[in-house]
């Protein structure tokens, strides 16, 4: 049986021998992105009373930006453990997708597909389904995963570290790092998905109903209602065209936009594919 780290060397010297250097500035500028980021994280849980080990042991064992920041949001606003867990694995439920997506470029032998599995993320994804070959695809996921992985939990560790003599987040206005994050994340997929942005306006007109009256971290479950409002509305959509041509290109229009603005990559994230084929190709 071949060991996971002997995969991991041998993918990334192939990796580094044949990716292309505008990949690897494309992947260094998130891996920057996502340190400063990390060290927010850090920064934020540990000055609001969560133990420093936490919140590192959180970044290496979870690797997920969202699935963290939303839990540990959830708890420093009094929320309970069970409602911090789900919501942080409601919003990982994604990464399924995108393992299935790639499942080319983790690997053959099941050590390697489990270390790759843990690397599958809106980024790592991105960067492999960019890429044409299936050795490009290998590669770019390979470098991308273990390069953001280091970055990640470095700048998570060290914004712990410095968290401890921070105090009040709320002093500095860091507490504000939380939602701007999610948002961030956020936006570029309801730009182009009209579904998407029903689903979460919806969603998030619950959420500020349900805050009066329920503890932190339902509200956030219950704004999962807005998912079925915009199913509802699709559903009418789709049955309010019995007229049209019966020559099909219409429905073949619709269905190749929608494919266009939904499937176009990672968490709705045709913008972040499109945005690494835009820099690689040049």
């Amino acid at each position: 049986m071949r060991s996971p780290y002997r995969t991991l060397s041998s993918a990334g010297r192939t990796g580094l021998a044949t990716a292309e250097p505008r990949l690897l500035r494309d992947i260094a500028l998130v891996c920057l992105a996502d340190g400063v980021v990390g060290m927010s994280f850090g920064a934020i849980a540990v000055a609001g009373g969560l133990p420093l080990w936490v919140s590192v042991a959180m970044s290496l064992l979870v690797f997920a930006g969202a699935a963290q920041f939303s839990a540990v949001g959830i708890l420093l606003a009094g929320g309970g453990p069970v409602s911090a867990v789900a919501t942080g694995l409601l919003l990982n439920t994604r990464t399924a997708a995108f393992g299935l997506a790639v499942a080319d470029a983790l690997g053959r032998s099941w050590p390697a597909r489990l270390v790759g599995a843990h690397l599958v993320t809106d980024e790592t994804a991105a960067f492999a389904l960019s890429q044409r070959s299936p050795e490009a695809r290998k590669a770019a996921f390979w470098i991308s995963g273990v390069a953001l992985f280091a970055v990640w939990n470095a700048g998570v560790l060290i914004g712990a570290l410095a968290g401890t003599a921070l105090g009040d987040p709320g002093r500095l206005g860091l507490d504000a790092a939380y939602p701007a994050v999610l948002l961030a994340l956020v936006l570029p997929a309801l730009r182009e998905d009209r579904s998407g942005a029903r689903a979460a306006t919806a969603g998030a007109a619950v959420a500020l109903a349900a805050t009066p009256l329920f503890p932190a971290g339902i509200p956030v479950l219950l704004s999962l209602t807005g998912l079925l409002a915009s199913r509802r509305r699709s559903g009418k959509g789709g049955t309010a065209r019995p007229e049209d041509p019966g020559d099909g290109r219409n429905g073949a229009a619709a269905g190749t936009e929608r494919t266009g603005a939904e499937g176009g990559g990672p968490g709705g994230g045709g913008p972040a594919v499109t945005g690494v084929r835009e820099e690689g190709g040049g």
